[in-house]
Protein backbone atom coordinates (compact mmCIF):
# COMPACT_ATOMS: atom_id res chain seq x y z
CA UNK A 1 0.00 0.00 0.00
CA UNK A 2 1.58 3.36 -0.52
CA UNK A 3 2.13 6.04 1.76
CA UNK A 4 0.10 9.19 1.85
CA UNK A 5 -0.87 12.09 3.67
CA UNK A 6 -2.89 11.94 6.62
CA UNK A 7 -5.77 14.10 6.65
CA UNK A 8 -8.84 12.68 8.23
CA UNK A 9 -9.28 10.23 10.76
CA UNK A 10 -11.88 8.16 12.29
CA UNK A 11 -12.57 7.56 15.58
CA UNK A 12 -15.01 4.59 15.95
CA UNK A 13 -15.98 4.64 19.88
CA UNK A 14 -18.67 4.64 22.16
CA UNK A 15 -16.84 5.94 25.22
CA UNK A 16 -17.12 9.95 24.93
CA UNK A 17 -14.30 10.63 27.30
CA UNK A 18 -11.07 8.59 25.72
CA UNK A 19 -13.24 10.29 21.97
CA UNK A 20 -12.24 13.38 24.03
CA UNK A 21 -8.82 12.48 24.85
CA UNK A 22 -7.87 11.14 21.52
CA UNK A 23 -9.28 14.08 19.57
CA UNK A 24 -6.92 16.56 21.70
CA UNK A 25 -3.81 14.05 21.08
CA UNK A 26 -4.43 13.56 17.82
CA UNK A 27 -4.97 17.40 17.45
CA UNK A 28 -1.12 18.02 19.40
CA UNK A 29 0.51 16.15 16.60
CA UNK A 30 -1.65 18.01 13.49
CA UNK A 31 -4.20 20.59 13.97
CA UNK A 32 -5.48 20.46 10.75
CA UNK A 33 -6.51 16.71 11.09
CA UNK A 34 -9.97 16.42 10.71
CA UNK A 35 -11.34 14.17 13.20
CA UNK A 36 -14.79 12.37 13.01
CA UNK A 37 -16.61 10.36 15.74
CA UNK A 38 -19.04 7.16 15.33
CA UNK A 39 -19.78 6.03 18.88
CA UNK A 40 -21.43 2.59 17.38
CA UNK A 41 -19.40 0.42 14.38
CA UNK A 42 -23.02 0.82 12.57
CA UNK A 43 -22.62 4.77 12.44
CA UNK A 44 -18.92 4.14 11.34
CA UNK A 45 -19.93 1.73 8.48
CA UNK A 46 -23.05 3.86 7.38
CA UNK A 47 -20.43 7.05 7.27
CA UNK A 48 -18.40 5.07 4.76
CA UNK A 49 -21.10 4.04 3.34
CA UNK A 50 -22.35 7.26 2.32
CA UNK A 51 -19.42 9.27 1.42
CA UNK A 52 -17.48 6.73 -0.66
CA UNK A 53 -17.87 8.69 -3.24
CA UNK A 54 -16.03 11.69 -1.39
CA UNK A 55 -12.52 11.00 -0.83
CA UNK A 56 -11.81 14.47 0.98
CA UNK A 57 -14.34 12.96 3.87
CA UNK A 58 -13.14 9.34 3.60
CA UNK A 59 -11.19 8.36 6.99
CA UNK A 60 -7.27 7.66 5.81
CA UNK A 61 -7.31 6.06 9.42
CA UNK A 62 -9.78 4.30 11.53
CA UNK A 63 -9.25 3.96 15.18
CA UNK A 64 -11.68 0.63 16.16
CA UNK A 65 -12.38 0.17 19.72
CA UNK A 66 -13.72 -3.73 20.22
CA UNK A 67 -16.72 -3.50 23.20
CA UNK A 68 -19.50 -1.18 21.62
CA UNK A 69 -22.96 -1.37 21.87
CA UNK A 70 -25.12 -2.24 18.75
CA UNK A 71 -22.19 -3.73 16.25
CA UNK A 72 -18.71 -3.89 18.10
CA UNK A 73 -15.09 -4.08 16.86
CA UNK A 74 -15.74 -7.54 15.40
CA UNK A 75 -18.86 -6.96 13.56
CA UNK A 76 -17.90 -3.84 11.98
CA UNK A 77 -14.98 -5.71 10.60
CA UNK A 78 -17.45 -8.48 9.57
CA UNK A 79 -19.30 -6.02 7.78
CA UNK A 80 -16.00 -3.76 6.48
CA UNK A 81 -14.88 -7.02 4.45
CA UNK A 82 -17.99 -6.50 2.53
CA UNK A 83 -17.01 -3.46 1.36
CA UNK A 84 -15.65 -2.23 -2.12
CA UNK A 85 -11.80 -3.38 -2.02
CA UNK A 86 -11.01 -0.02 -3.79
CA UNK A 87 -12.49 1.26 -0.63
CA UNK A 88 -10.61 -0.55 1.75
CA UNK A 89 -7.59 0.11 0.16
CA UNK A 90 -7.70 3.94 0.69
CA UNK A 91 -8.06 2.91 5.02
CA UNK A 92 -5.72 1.67 7.57
CA UNK A 93 -7.16 0.56 10.62
CA UNK A 94 -5.88 0.11 14.07
CA UNK A 95 -7.83 -1.31 16.94
CA UNK A 96 -7.32 0.58 19.76
CA UNK A 97 -8.71 -0.95 22.94
CA UNK A 98 -8.43 -1.36 26.66
CA UNK A 99 -8.05 -5.47 26.31
CA UNK A 100 -4.60 -6.69 26.12
CA UNK A 101 -5.68 -9.96 25.81
CA UNK A 102 -3.42 -11.86 23.45
CA UNK A 103 -6.73 -13.90 22.11
CA UNK A 104 -8.21 -10.12 20.94
CA UNK A 105 -4.67 -9.42 19.93
CA UNK A 106 -4.79 -12.47 17.47
CA UNK A 107 -8.19 -12.14 16.47
CA UNK A 108 -7.99 -8.50 15.38
CA UNK A 109 -4.51 -9.59 13.63
CA UNK A 110 -6.59 -12.00 11.68
CA UNK A 111 -8.04 -10.00 9.60
CA UNK A 112 -6.19 -8.67 6.48
CA UNK A 113 -7.63 -5.30 7.28
CA UNK A 114 -6.39 -3.98 9.85
CA UNK A 115 -2.34 -2.85 10.03
CA UNK A 116 -2.02 -2.85 14.05
CA UNK A 117 -3.70 -2.98 17.57
CA UNK A 118 -2.90 -1.00 20.24
CA UNK A 119 -4.46 -0.57 23.90
CA UNK A 120 -5.37 2.60 24.90
CA UNK A 121 -4.89 5.23 25.62
CA UNK A 122 -3.73 6.79 22.13
CA UNK A 123 -0.78 9.03 22.90
CA UNK A 124 1.38 11.56 21.10
CA UNK A 125 4.00 9.00 20.67
CA UNK A 126 1.94 6.49 19.72
CA UNK A 127 0.01 8.23 17.41
CA UNK A 128 3.97 9.65 15.87
CA UNK A 129 4.85 6.06 15.48
CA UNK A 130 1.76 5.06 13.17
CA UNK A 131 1.73 8.37 11.58
CA UNK A 132 5.35 7.26 10.74
CA UNK A 133 4.91 3.66 9.43
CA UNK A 134 2.02 4.40 7.94
CA UNK A 135 1.71 7.63 6.38
CA UNK A 136 3.63 10.45 4.70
Amino acid sequence: MMKKELKVIMLVDDDQNDNFFHEREIKKINPAITVIEKTTGLDGLEYLESNKENKEVMPDLIFLDINMPILDGWDFLEKYKQLDKELQDLVVIIMLSTSGYPEDIERAMSYSCVSDYIIKPLTKEKLENITKRYFN
